[in-house]
């Protein structure tokens, strides 16, 4: 079978089974494999190809591109492997292209605590700040999707999230009661049209509001900090790992859900323990 046929197949699999975000990285890595590598029999590739092609797409690219450019390609090979040739050989699992695009270990980060985000909600003075801040510390929300919201997104204590980083047509986010009076306030108070976003700043508008926030009691903030502490509370707190993955991240997978959620100290491990047995 010829490469490009192999692509073919693989590609409909996932426009069947896959998000729209998942096709359109898939899709355009592969159309630049196919580019390169279509017309060959897939039992004439060799590692030295995909080395090659690897190279050429990765080059200057951050070590998380090159491991996630590789994963693909790898995923691709896997499949062919599986579903069409059970006796093709995986051209990319070797050692020496393993190693090349491994990705760096992700650095740690600190969890925030509960107190901690408390005190920079209530430190923070502008209304506009505080509810963005509220938005992701409370509800799990990301930075652009708190941009992104207008008041026909908002629905009582339900938000509606469209054209997610899911590739899903929309998603739906739900938040406190309190939150939801004081947006509804603020939309009213500041007259906001009902296709306008409710906060019309730019992201680093925003990440500098965040660290500002952060800066008054300490700390370094970043917007995506609040979405982590989000999930950690609701998880500390008891909700089912299923419901903080689904519900407060709207992640595709439970193991995306576990990197949020971040390392527990001994301290915290033994103060668990001591809840559950003292």
């Amino acid at each position: 079978m010829k490469v490009s046929q192999a692509v073919a197949f693989w590609l409909n699999y996932h426009r069947a089974n896959s998000s729209k975000n998942t096709i359109r990285a898939y899709k355009e890595l592969m159309e630049r494999f196919c580019q390169e590598n279509g017309d060959k029999d897939l039992k004439e590739l060799t590692s030295d190809d995909v080395l090659d092609f690897l190279n050429g797409i990765t080059e200057g690219k951050k070590s998380q591109t090159r491991k996630t450019r590789f994963s693909h390609l790898t995923s691709f090979f896997n499949f062919t492997k599986n579903n069409i040739d059970q006796s093709f050989q995986n051209p990319c699992d070797i050692p020496i292209i393993k190693k090349m695009f491994r990705a760096r270990a992700l650095a740690a980060w600190d969890i925030l605590e509960k107190k901690i985000v408390d005190e920079i909600i209530f430190k923070t003075d502008n209304p506009r700040d505080r509810l963005m801040l509220e938005l992701m510390a409370r509800g799990g929300m990301r930075i652009g999707e708190v941009l992104k919201l207008t008041p026909r997104d908002v629905y009582g204590r339900k938000l509606i999230i469209r054209d997610p980083k899911s590739g899903k047509e929309k998603e739906f986010i739900f938040i406190p009661q309190k939150i939801a009076d004081r947006l509804k306030d603020y939309i009213r108070e500041n007259g906001i049209r009902a296709e306008d976003h409710i906060f019309p700043i730019c992201y680093e508008t925003a990440r500098s509001m965040a660290k500002k926030a952060g800066d008054v009691v300490g700390i370094h903030l970043r917007p995506h900090d609040l979405r982590r502490h989000a999930a950690t509370f609701a998880s500390r707190s008891g909700v089912p790992l299923e419901i903080v993955s689904k519900i407060i991240l709207r992640h595709a997978n439970l193991s995306t859900t576990q990197l949020y959620l971040g390392k527990i100290s001994d301290v915290e491990a033994i103060r668990w323990i001591e809840n559950i047995h003292g």
